[in-house]
């Protein structure tokens, strides 16, 4: 009984809406709105390409060439060298395109593929940049010293033949140590190690997107779950939940984090929980209201009549009809989540040896000198990802408020 048809009398002819319905309408239509936007879809554009280059960086930024002969026989050292997060990333990619293309001709087993394909690609975005054993124990210039000692008589690379964690040994020049400025070798320069900033780049789209859906996903959960107990109850647990908010709202997030950091090491599951668990407060606070105006709707006072259960009153009732502005608003809190790690990065407490655009932004201030190329691309990176998102929860929210269009 999860739609239940509105008591109030239907016109002759017209079909009655559930809430459910309506809730769903109201989002695709914003949808559909923010889409006219020139401004929105160039975000999107970027967006795709950000997602692009984080589930196929191991295929276009790799010091392991893509098929090679060598000593007379052929072999693939990249896929060789492949982690199964890499591996499940390059399947379900293409899968959940499949599924996303075919949403209307496959219906509702299409739609529950689709979520699937996106929590596992998701997911997988988030350990692909935890699970480096195997990247760790390679020896990356070990194909390079090969063709240096015409071992190899055939070899396909990847479009930037370097790892975000090789830092070309071989080629250093005592005389113009790293960092150094862009060349044919290295497209985007080198960073104070001699690693190549453009893999770097294209591999950090990973940990930038990892923080950003997994401690957004952390918020969401918790908000919502803690809102909406908070205004279906109301009464004393709302009161508690009240200032359970106002404690949390008072926690300052990136100090939070220098302290775990400074006490518990440098861990990127750390930096996503910690950033979860202080930033829901904002969504707690929506669902109630919007709960707490539901609660006296007649849809829920049918289900509460039949006697269901209250975690199904509240999450398959309530829940879809509340939580859609929560949502698109969740957009801003995923480029806050990016802005947070690159902060940590920059301030040279975030991720040791991992790629991050906020450790690459650190290091372009030397003591000499600054170094333009570590200003300049990381730096775009981080702004025009930040600015996607808050252009697209922009757009979604001006769209789906009734006042912002001037009407009553």
């Amino acid at each position: 009984m999860s739609e239940i048809v509105s008591l109030s009398p239907q016109l002759e002819g017209t079909p009655a809406e559930t809430p459910r319905a309506a809730s769903r309408g109201l989002v695709a239509a914003a949808v559909m709105q923010s889409l006219r936007e020139r401004a929105v879809r160039i975000s999107l554009v970027w967006l795709a390409l950000i997602a692009f280059l984080a589930i196929f960086a191991p295929c276009l930024a790799n010091s392991s060439p893509i098929l090679l002969k060598a000593d007379g026989h052929w072999s693939s050292p990249l896929i060789n060298h492949l982690q199964w997060t890499d591996v499940f990333l390059l399947i379900s990619a293409p899968v959940t395109l499949y599924v996303a293309f075919g949403l209307k001709r496959l219906g509702n087993a299409g739609r529950t593929l689709l979520l699937a394909g996106l929590l596992l690609a998701i997911g997988s975005v988030s350990f692909a940049a935890l699970d480096r054993r195997s990247d760790q124990m390679m020896v990356y210039s070990q194909y390079r010293e090969m063709e240096t000692a015409g071992r190899v008589q055939w070899v396909l690379r990847t479009p930037i033949p370097f790892s975000p964690r090789d830092y070309d040994r071989e080629n250093f020049n005592i005389d113009d140590p790293p960092p150094n400025a862009p060349s044919h070798r290295h497209w985007m320069g080198t960073e104070q190690n001699g690693g190549d900033i453009a893999s770097r780049m294209i591999h950090a789209c990973r940990i930038a997107l990892s923080v950003g859906f997994i401690a957004e996903g952390v918020s969401l959960v918790i908000g919502v779950t803690i809102g909406g107990l908070m205004g279906y109850f109301a009464g004393l647990v709302d009161l508690l939940g009240m200032r359970l908010i106002e404690v949390f709202s008072s926690i300052p997030q990136l100090y939070l984090l220098l302290t775990f950091v400074a006490f518990f090491g440098r861990n990127l599951y750390l930096i996503m929980l910690i950033i979860g668990i202080t930033s829901w407060t904002g969504y707690a606070a929506f669902i109630r209201g919007q709960f707490l105006s539901l609660r006296s709707q007649d849809f829920v006072q049918a289900a509460r009549a039949t006697g269901l259960p209250t975690w199904r009153v509240v999450f398959l009732h309530m829940l879809p009809n509340g939580v859609s502005p929560v949502l698109v608003s969740a957009s801003f809190g995923v480029a806050a989540a990016i802005t947070s790690e690159a902060a940590l990065s920059f301030l040279g407490v975030g991720l040791v040896d991992d790629p991050s655009w906020g450790q690459l932004l650190n290091q372009a201030i030397g003591e000499s000198r600054f170094y333009w190329w570590l200003g300049l691309f990381p730096g775009m990176a981080i702004f025009l990802t930040v600015l996607s998102y808050n252009v697209i929860g922009e757009s979604l929210r001006d769209a789906i408020d009734p006042r912002s269009q001037g009407r009553s």
